[in-house]
């Protein structure tokens, strides 16, 4: 194919991956407003568990379904249904209307108050936790433990069938102990974790290393729920946008920061991971929300 036919394929992978990339982040950053807004403190943990759940078990179901028609259906053929059926349940929630007239009216304009301060902290922070677990504990079981797409895909559904029954629990966890208590085992969950990262040597132990840090990702909703307590109601909106655009600062620089570190020594990313759980650790100690 020559330079001229690879630019249209070229263009509709780049918009693509633009629509896919404003969806995907507009879908975040609305869950996450209207959940804190529709449901009380005791309620929103466990719905925003019972939704991880909800797509962890979704996850699996697309996951082998696609497997099973990509033996009868091609590429194109595949990304045509899927687009049909997402179209039909777009045009179906259009037709609902499940708003209520009883809640806080939201600031339309961008919030950044100093009060919110450990809000935005710990969100960074979870940013560039999350960074670790997707970019490099993924390479870390490819390039040093040489696993194969198929075993890095049966960890994959392994860590979605385990989210699936888990974080339901998780957000009763959550509104029986408080923020503090199940952030403060989530970091010291992680400064194990990624120390051992940065020194295992089994194949196994890394798998279930892996496992263990998705497990601990789910965790960090109590950040959410955090402000849901401290925040003024009609913050909400505004705030859950800032917190997401401060996650983001860490996904754009971290990566290509750990990735020259890695060419250095693969571990420096994993204890400096360590060393951002820790100070994690300490900042949540100034949530004072809990009973």
């Amino acid at each position: 194919m020559g330079a001229t036919g690879l630019f249209p394929t070229f263009a509709g992978l780049c918009l693509t991956t633009l629509v896919s990339s404003f969806g995907f982040h507009y879908y975040e950053t609305t869950n996450k407003s209207l959940t804190l807004q529709y449901f009380e403190i005791h309620q929103a943990p466990w719905v925003f568990g019972k939704q991880r759940s909800i797509a962890a078990a979704t996850n699996i179901v697309v996951g082998l379904s696609i497997l099973g028609l990509s033996a009868v259906l091609s590429y194109t053929s595949m990304y045509l249904l899927v687009g049909v059926l997402i179209c039909m349940t777009a045009l179906w929630g259009l037709a609902q209307n499940p708003t209520r007239k009883d809640l806080t009216p939201q600031c339309k304009k961008m919030v950044f108050h100093k009060r919110y301060w450990l809000f935005y902290l710990l969100t960074f922070m979870a940013g560039a936790r999350r960074q670790i677990f997707i970019a490099f504990a993924v390479f870390l079981l490819v390039k040093k433990f040489e696993y194969s797409v198929q075993e890095v895909t049966l960890l994959f559904v392994i860590n979605n069938g385990v989210n699936y029954f888990l974080s339901p629990l998780i957000g009763k966890a959550i509104i029986r102990f408080g923020e503090r208590k199940v952030l403060s085992l989530e970091y010291a969950g992680l400064i194990l974790v990624f120390l051992s990262y940065a020194t295992v040597d089994s194949r196994w132990v890394v798998a279930l290393l892996y496992v263990l840090d998705h497990i601990f990702f789910n965790f960090s909703i109590a950040i959410q729920t955090y402000f849901q307590k401290v925040g003024d109601p009609a913050d909400i909106a505004p705030s859950m946008a800032v917190g997401f655009t401060i996650n983001h600062i860490a996904a754009v620089v971290l990566p290509a920061l750990g990735g020259v570190l890695w060419m250095v020594d693969y571990r420096i990313p994993f204890v400096a991971g360590a060393g951002m759980a820790l100070a994690s650790l300490l900042l949540v100690q100034r949530i004072r929300t809990d009973a």
